[in-house]
């Protein structure tokens, strides 16, 4: 796993996770695990990126 690293394959604009690189809407990760929360998911909203972790400052 490469964090440091763009991967445009990936776009991204969450800037709260760790692996979000900021000065660009891309994910630092080689690739990430795409999951859901509903039984059923038939909406966008219904899907997440299970590789997200909430940066902390420090």
């Amino acid at each position: 796993m490469n964090e440091a690293c763009k991967n445009a394959s990936i776009q991204c604009t969450v800037s709260q996770c760790r692996y979000n690189l900021v000065t660009e809407d891309y994910c630092g990760l080689d690739c990430i695990h795409v999951g859901t929360h509903e039984a059923d998911p038939t909406v966008p909203e219904c899907v997440d990126c299970n590789s997200f972790v909430k940066r902390t400052d420090g």
